[in-house]
C-alpha cells in the first residue's frame, strides 16, 4: 500500500483500529500468481516476533488449499471508515474533490492452523465480539450441542497469519496537511450527510485537528 507520508499512522493506532474493525480482506495468490480473496472476521494480538492474526474459512472455500506447511504469502487488508470530500466545504479557493479514508494492509506469511487449535481459536472469536454486545450476556460455544459443534468444526479450516512488524502499514487519509479552516469546513459538511460513514470520518478529523493544535500550543 502507497502511503503518503503525511497520513502516515503509529503502529499502536493500527493495532487499535484492526481490534475496534475486525473484519478485513484476506488475499493469497496460488502457483500461477492469480490472486484469491475473502472477507473474514479475525483476531489480531501482538506478540515479540511481530503480529499474530487467527480466523478460520470455510473448507468449502479453495482458498485454504493454497497453503502449504511452511506457509505462503498473505495479505490481510482491513478498511475503516471512508468519505467523499466536496472541495465547496473547504471554504478555500483552488481545491478539488478528493476521499478520505483510514486502512492497515498486514502482509505476512500464512498457513493452517491443526483442528486441535480450532476449539480454542473459536472460544476468543465469539468472545472477542460478543464483548461489544454488552450488557447481553455473551454467547458460549456450550450453548451447542457437541455433536454439532464437531460437525461445524469439521467443516472450517483455521489459519494463522505472522505478520512482521515491517509487514503493517497502516493510513489515516484525513487532509492533514490542509489547515484549520479546511477541515472545519470537511467536518461541517460531512457531519451534515446522512451517512454513518462520514459521521465517522468528520469525528476523526476532529479529533486529528484537536491533536494538531494541540501540538502547537505545546
Amino acid at each position: 500500500m502507497y502511503v503518503h507520508p503525511a497520513f502516515r499512522t503509529e503502529t499502536a493506532d493500527a493495532l487499535a483500529m484492526l481490534g475496534a474493525r475486525g473484519f478485513g480482506l484476506l488475499v493469497i495468490a496460488d502457483a500461477a500468481g492469480l490472486p484469491h480473496a475473502v472477507h473474514i472476521p479475525f483476531l489480531a494480538k501482538l506478540q515479540a516476533d511481530g503480529l499474530r492474526i487467527e480466523l478460520h474459512v470455510a473448507r468449502a472455500n479453495p482458498i485454504h488449499g493454497l497453503l502449504t506447511e511452511a506457509g505462503r504469502p498473505a495479505l490481510l487488508a482491513v478498511q475503516g471508515p471512508d468519505a467523499y470530500l466536496s472541495p465547496d466545504w473547504y471554504d478555500v479557493p483552488n481545491q478539488v474533490p478528493t476521499w478520505t479514508y483510514t486502512a492497515v494492509h498486514l502482509s505476512g506469511t500464512a498457513r493452517t492452523l491443526p483442528a486441535e487449535a480450532l476449539p480454542g481459536h473459536l472460544e476468543r472469536l465469539s468472545d472477542a465480539f460478543e464483548g461489544r454486545l454488552a450488557p447481553k450476556a455473551p454467547w458460549r460455544m456450550e450453548k451447542v450441542e457437541p455433536h454439532r459443534l464437531e460437525a461445524m468444526m469439521r467443516a472450517i479450516v483455521g489459519i494463522e497469519i505472522l505478520v512482521p512488524a515491517e509487514g503493517i502499514e497502516a493510513q489515516r487519509k484525513l487532509i492533514q496537511h490542509k489547515g484549520e479552516t479546511e477541515h472545519r469546513g470537511a467536518i461541517a459538511g460531512l457531519s451534515a450527510r446522512p451517512d454513518p460513514a462520514a459521521h465517522a470520518v468528520a469525528a476523526l478529523m476532529g479529533e486529528s485537528l484537536a491533536t494538531k493544535q494541540a501540538a502547537k500550543g505545546a
